[in-house]
């Protein structure tokens, strides 16, 4: 997703919002650092100061002292009368009720989604007679004469071809199959991406890179709007039904989080708080994990350590219940039909074995080597799509996909089926009641074992067929993804990474099984596998690969193991998914820190500084300040000798985010901080609602005015929008520091000062009077930065400027 925005100070960027233009009032009547009602002529705060434009950053510190004031009020009246302590009750369970909401609306979501993109997603191929509304599966539950050999196969779902010509086989049958499947997909994506671009450009893509912007403090109106929830959720059905390789995990919880962002808007204690409104989407990224893939405690984990950027212990529990809530409303759905919560339920009869490490070792290096190779061909075509006249046509380049997809997909059975049936196969072990093409085995005739504990066989021709259609829709999946994820349709990465290595696991699973079958003597088998024995289980490799490929795409661990043996229910295998998680990790990390989503963070130009990277800048804050010793000085404002045509005349010919507030020009103490924002919105409605105030009128950031005589004209008081605690270091400060102080405090601005004074450049290289500000370059701190030096102005050329404003 492109996304174009004037350049944001450290103060100003942060949340994601409504699709309103208007933006609501995040003040209360008083603030501890000073910055409570607009003026002191006014009765009633102004809407709009405190408030943050759209592509600023919030400024946690405030929102945290605002959220500190409003409770302390709430505690205060509740000893006055019976009513205010029910609304303090009211109040603090407000956030429970909110988490409640948020998992119902997502639970069902999920379950309708799910449910439509199977019945869509059978369309391509046929219909079901009894009830047009039934996908396959569901259309031949109830039928009689389904076959144990033939049990996809029932007079009641009929393919196309067989309803038009009559025939189900043949050339003409297959040719007609093969046109409509192609042309159900085609018409899917161009609804899809006709509805995004029409409607909801935000509905595009995973959302997941957007999302944990927003919850670093970014604000961006409307992604997580109105709109943009419906358009997603029709829109998802629509992208996942058409055989793109493409999953919905992604976007699912970018559809938890706008149903977030919506139940906000129901309470003043969120939809006024920037922050406390993060706490909220962070706790809704975690149910939509939950519903993704059907694992409440790794969605926690997932919004933990992959998603929040800030991510208090209450938040923890609201999370926990959220995605509870959420698994409890899908599970009462039931959209897989099987009166399970996983997605691909396995059961395996068969420990695995210290030597089978190595195996689970290798695919966790091709994991990783898959995950570098993914991101970096994915953002080359990305950032190849935003430089050339190819993102001029998001509605060609979708068809065009779609077709070449369809194209390929259809004679490959294991491509033409949707990606979750898919590996729901790869991970399945061979039973006795298996028919699949993966599990034609020669049976020993004489073989009279239990049928959940069959030995290992050698494996059938129709096992070797299987081998090489895996082996070419592999290569078919790794290309054809890196094209697809970044298109402007809804677009998940999780599902088609775990294809890829769940392909890649059950071939390596089948070939260790027929080495232990043909080479029990060996060494590595002699110990563990003895002839006749259930040794190896192929579908346990596909699920370790599985891991191994999206963690080394993600850089997910903790996270990713939980969310496999919650999807899987192999709670036994937790050893090898974790040893392939780390070994992918690693491998994918020795080519670079950056996961997918922190890569598109990067190529979208968002301002971004991620908790977890580590800076090891060696220069102090008086070594980057600027403007430089030849450049003009940055603007301040007194407390007492600025008139409004001053103070108008700084906003116009400047585009700071803010102002330092000095005692006066000679003297240069520091008193506070002002909002280029809260200024601008102060002057425009005192000359709008108080007489007197003309541009000659004295501005005062004091308590106490001077006394004027009666000529001179009415002075303006603007003492309550002064931060009187602004954050300041000294200019011998290291910038690690500095850069610490930004990413963990969430600040928009931090002063330097020198002795009580704003530092500068003195003609001697020393420290002198006047305003600085620091300015970063994320290619040399390996991060786009969260804070940009101007509020308002044209966005810097280039990569995104991280710039401290001082």
């Amino acid at each position: 997703m492109e996304v174009s925005y004037p350049a944001c100070s450290p103060s100003e960027g942060g949340g994601g919002g409504s699709d309103e233009p208007t933006i609501r009032l995040l003040v209360s009547s008083t603030e501890m650092n000073g910055a409570g009602n607009l003026m002191d002529f006014l009765d009633e705060p102004f809407p709009d100061v405190g408030t943050y434009e759209d592509f600023h950053t919030i400024d946690w510190l405030r929102e945290k002292s605002r959220d500190t004031d409003r409770h302390r009020k709430i505690t205060s009246k509740s000893k006055e009368s019976m009513w205010e302590l029910i609304k303090s009750l009211l109040d603090a369970w407000s956030g429970w009720v909110v988490m409640l909401l948020i998992g119902l609306l997502s639970g069902t979501l999920a379950g309708v989604i799910d449910l439509a993109v199977d019945w869509m997603t059978d369309l391509k191929e046929g219909v079901c007679l009894s009830a047009f509304w039934y996908s396959h599966e569901q259309c031949c539950w109830t039928s009689n004469e389904t076959t144990f050999d033939d049990r996809d196969k029932c007079p009641q779902w009929q393919t196309w071809a067989e309803l038009m010509t009559g025939h189900a086989e043949g050339g003409g049958a297959y040719v007609l199959n093969y046109f409509l499947y192609v042309l159900w997909a085609l018409l899917f994506s161009f609804l899809a991406v006709s509805l995004v671009r029409v409607f909801a450009p935000y509905a595009c893509g995973s959302g997941i890179p957007e999302i944990k912007t927003i919850l670093s403090g970014f604000i961006i109106r409307g992604y997580l709007g109105k709109w943009t929830l419906l358009i997603k959720t029709v829109t998802l059905v629509l992208a996942v039904s058409s055989g793109l390789s493409l999953g919905k995990e992604g976007p699912l919880v970018h559809v938890a989080c706008c149903c977030g962002n919506l139940f906000c808007s129901l309470f003043s204690k969120y939809s006024k708080n920037e922050g406390k409104r993060r706490e909220v989407l962070s706790a809704a990224a975690a149910a939509g994990v939950s519903v993704a893939f059907g694992a409440p405690i790794g969605g926690v984990l997932f919004s933990l350590e992959e998603v929040s950027y800030y991510f208090p212990l209450k938040t923890l529990w609201r999370s926990f219940f959220a995605a509870l809530v959420a698994a409890f409303t899908l599970r009462a759905i039931n959209p897989f039909g099987n009166s399970r919560l996983v997605l691909f339920y396995v059961e395996y009869h068969t420990p695995w074995y210290m030597a089978e490490l190595v195996p689970f070792i290798l695919l966790g290096v091709f994991g990783g080597l898959w995950g570098t190779l993914f991101i970096r061909a994915n953002i080359a075509w990305c950032r190849r799509r935003k430089t050339t006249q190819l993102g001029k046509y998001p509605v060609l380049e979708v068809i065009a996909v779609t077709a070449i997809t369809a194209v390929l997909a259809f004679p490959n059975p294991y491509t033409r089926r949707s990606t979750s049936e898919l590996i729901s196969e790869l991970f399945n072990d061979c039973g006795a009641l298996e028919s699949s093409q993966l599990c034609d085995y020669v049976n020993n005739p004489n073989m009279s074992r239990p049928v959940d504990d069959i030995p290992d066989r050698p494996a059938g021709p129709g096992v070797y067929n299987a081998l090489w259609q895996l082996a070419l829709a592999l290569v078919f999946k790794i290309v054809i993804t890196i094209f697809t994820f970044g298109m402007k349709i809804p677009s998940g990465l999780f599902i088609p990474s775990m294809a890829v290595g769940a392909i890649a696991g059950r071939i390596v699973g089948i070939a260790v099984e027929q080495m232990a079958y043909h080479h029990h003597d060996w060494i590595i088998f002699k110990n563990w596998c003895r002839p006749g024995a259930d040794c190896v289980t192929p579908g346990l490799y596909a699920m370790v690969g599985a891991a191994a490929c999206l963690g080394g795409v993600t850089r997910m661990t903790v996270s990713l193991v939980v969310i496999m043996f919650e999807l899987t229910g192999g709670l036994e295998y937790i050893v090898p998914l974790m040893a392939a998680a780390v070994t992918s990790k690693w491998v994918a990390d020795a080519f670079g820190k950056e996961g997918i989503y922190e890569s598109h963070i990067q190529l979208n130009g968002y301002p971004y500084l991620d908790v977890r990277d580590e800076f090891t800048h060696r220069t102090l804050a008086t070594d980057v300040m600027r403007p430089r010793r030849n450049d003009p000085p940055l603007a301040v404002l007194t407390q007492d000798s600025t008139t409004v045509e001053d103070a108008e005349a700084l906003i116009k010919d400047t585009d700071y985010s803010g102002f330092p507030v000095v005692v006066s020009r000679e003297s240069e103490r520091l008193i506070g901080f002002v909002q280029r924002r809260d200024l601008t919105l102060a002057i425009k409605t005192a000359r709008q609602k108080q007489d007197g105030v003309v541009s000659s009128s004295m501005v005062y950031f004091t308590e106490d005015a001077q006394q004027l005589p009666a000529s001179d004209p009415q002075p303006l008081k603007l003492r309550r929008i002064l931060n009187l605690s602004p954050f300041t270091v000294t200019d011998h400060t290291p910038m690690e520091t500095v850069v610490d102080i930004f990413r963990k405090l969430g600040l928009r601005q931090c002063l330097v000062t020198r002795k009580g004074r704003p530092a500068t450049h003195g003609s001697d290289d020393e420290p002198g009077p006047g305003v600085h500000h620091v300015q970063l370059d994320p290619s040399r701190v390996h991060s786009t930065s969260q804070t940009v030096s101007k509020g308002t102005g044209s966005r810097p050329a280039g990569s995104l400027w991280t710039r401290m404003k001082l």
